[in-house]
């Protein structure tokens, strides 16, 4: 694919022609996809279809077997800032460490996304209320029911700016008002210019802003 230059305006993400192989079986072959911002890209398919391979390999965890991903018209990787810079990934797993509190988990997540010292208090107090779990900062992180828990990582995407999220199945464990919640905070990224590639069935009510990719139309 020919690559054009990017002109500084909206961001912009592409997927062309990507194939991924488990052993000598294809998962998916020839997936294409176009993603700008304020928009978000929503994979579905049935359970082991490779949607979270494919999020991984957006992500940069994995590499595809064929195809390339372009980011403003540039190989994603060829970029003064390092890709995974770019985005937040939240996967099945929510990487919280049980032996320290909610906030002090967040805090040393902040400090990993590089949130100076000085502002770091403030933005994971906003983050944990954002959530609606300001209540939860100081229990610790072992005692969380699984939605709390859940609650807490998608936090982490309030801490520092990325304008992409891939987020796998952001809703697990939740209860309907936290699945409302996590449509709000997709919206409100959206508006401020960012992009979002999820695996959900979530009704995320955004109209025309989602795109919607079944990976199984590029299974062979």
């Amino acid at each position: 694919m020919t690559q054009t230059p990017h002109n500084g305006g909206p961001d912009r993400l592409i997927l062309h022609d990507l194939a991924c192989f488990r052993g000598d079986r294809p998962i998916f072959l020839h997936l294409n996809a176009e993603l700008s911002a304020g928009h978000a890209l929503v994979v579905t398919g049935r359970n082991g279809s490779g949607k979270s391979t494919l999020l991984r390999i957006i992500a940069g965890f994995v590499r595809a077997d064929a195809g390339e991903i372009l980011w403003n018209g540039r190989d994603r990787d060829d970029h003064d800032l390092p890709w995974r810079e770019r985005l937040h990934y939240l996967g099945h797993r929510d990487g919280i460490a049980g032996e320290l509190s909610a906030g002090a988990d967040l805090g040393h997540w902040a400090a990993i996304l590089g949130v100076a010292r000085a502002g770091r208090a403030d933005r994971v107090a906003a983050a944990l209320t954002a959530l609606d779990i300001p209540h939860l900062a100081e229990l610790p992180v072992r005692v969380l029911s699984a939605g709390q828990r859940r609650r807490l990582a998608l936090a982490r995407l309030l801490l520092a700016h990325r304008p992409l999220w891939v987020l796998d199945e952001p809703t697990t464990a939740l209860d309907r008002s936290g699945s409302a919640l996590v449509a709000g905070l997709i919206g409100a990224h959206l508006d401020r210019g960012g992009m979002v590639v999820t695996a959900t069935h979530l009704p995320l009510g955004l109209g025309d802003r989602v795109i919607g990719l079944d990976i199984e139309e590029a299974a062979p």
